[in-house]
């Protein structure tokens, strides 16, 4: 540590904490010797002495004075500590029983608080350890020096130390417990997230793909007898293409905020975007019946979680139906926004769900919605989701749509 940061109080609290605790481990050996002087009077410690009885100085600082390193080194203090009690209580004091007790329960009281930091702050088999070691010298203590019942002071003492490292181990615990939450609440955001990029990259990209895929099938097909066509598939992989990639630098934009970078400014796409969709998917050779109602306001998230599901639903269309048509209904309700894609074709295997019907599940429930996705007992398939809109932003209350 440079000498300015020794400047700045905070700094070198520390420092001078862990100096002073040693400065006094160094005086102890002093106390001791003049511990026989000290303990021979009868009146106080200078201007301390209303309090602080001089034949209980040197006991007060043989456990006081290592205290200071409790901090930073708790084992070294209570080992120093436990070491200045036992040696005070056996060698150094003389006088009437009351006296005795009365220092044995002062340092040996300070020595299981230090004992209590000790269990919270190191794993426990070290603190056990600790704890035997401090039993075992606090028992011989008193049965050498205090002439009590041997039954009752072993109690007491056993219920001290018990006590002592039972509060410290349940610091150490909690401590724990906190960490780990801590911990599985960020090991939950960072799965949340991820599961939303892929979410978003599967809806935005399987879309495209499929009307690119498709356009570029008929573009082979068609370039040598009706070159307008083909043309007309070339602009349509253009436009699906341009959209693309504009969606994956918005995406990597969000991506990149937190390592300092601005996110991208194109807009989110919503329900707005509607038109925009079912003019890409009729170029992909669906047809697109759009049906909507309704004009309330929506929150954002609702907004883009309704276009993701249409979107989704109508790649599947594409790509698996099998027919030339299907029919989009929304519905902006004041307490939820109804979403509805319905088709005529091959329908899917009961049970079965890829990626696109997981994430549109998982999107409808992180808003609390509703969703429907199956075959149709009449053929087809069926999607329908419900996602509710929050109080304060869909305008009066009202019945939800659909009930």
């Amino acid at each position: 540590m440079d000498a300015i940061a020794l400047l700045r109080p905070r700094a070198a609290l520390p420092v001078v904490r862990t100096v002073l605790g040693w400065a006094g481990v160094a005086v102890l050996p002093v106390l001791w010797v003049m511990a026989p002087a000290v303990s021979t009077g009868g009146g106080g410690v200078g201007v301390l002495g209303w309090w602080l009885p001089e034949r209980y100085l040197v006991p007060v600082l043989a456990v006081a004075l290592p205290a200071g390193l409790l901090r930073r080194r708790p084992l070294t203090a209570l080992g120093l500590m436990l070491a200045g009690a036992t040696l005070s209580t056996v060698t150094v004091h003389g006088g009437d029983a009351e006296y005795l007790r009365n220092v044995f329960n002062l340092q040996f009281l300070a020595v299981d608080a230090a004992l209590g930091v000790v269990a919270a702050n190191r794993a426990r088999r070290v603190s056990v350890t600790a704890a035997g070691v401090v039993l075992v010298m606090q028992l011989l203590a008193a049965f050498v020096n205090l002439g009590v019942e041997p039954v009752d002071q072993a109690a007491l003492t056993i219920l001290a130390v018990a006590t002592a490292w039972i509060a410290g181990n349940s610091v150490r615990a909690r401590r724990g417990y906190a960490v780990a939450l801590r911990a599985h609440a960020a090991a939950e955001a960072v799965t949340a997230e991820r599961l939303r990029i892929a979410r978003e990259l599967h809806d935005m990209v399987a879309h495209s793909i499929g009307v690119i895929a498709i356009q570029a099938g008929v573009g082979a097909r068609v370039i040598d007898s009706q070159p307008a066509q083909a043309r007309a598939a070339l602009a349509t992989i253009e436009a699906a293409s341009r959209d693309t990639l504009a969606g994956l630098r918005r995406t990597l934009g969000t991506l990149r905020r937190g390592a300092g970078e601005s996110a991208s400014l194109d807009p989110v796409p919503g329900l707005a975007d509607l038109d925009r969709l079912v003019a890409a998917t009729g170029d992909a050779g669906v047809r697109v019946e759009l049906c909507e109602r309704g004009d309330g306001p929506v929150p954002a998230e609702v907004d883009l979680a309704a276009f993701r599901i249409v979107q989704e639903a109508l790649t599947n269309v594409v790509r698996h139906a099998g027919v030339d048509a299907c029919r989009v209904t929304v519905e902006r309700g004041d307490q939820e926004v109804a979403v509805e894609v319905v088709d005529d074709g091959r329908g899917g295997p009961i049970g079965v769900e890829g990626h696109g019907l997981v994430g549109m599940r998982e999107r409808v429930l992180a808003l609390g919605g509703r969703l429907r996705a199956g075959p149709r007992p009449e053929g087809g398939f069926q999607v329908t989701a419900r996602l509710p809109v929050p109080i304060g932003t869909g305008g009066p209350p009202g019945e939800p749509v659909g009930r």
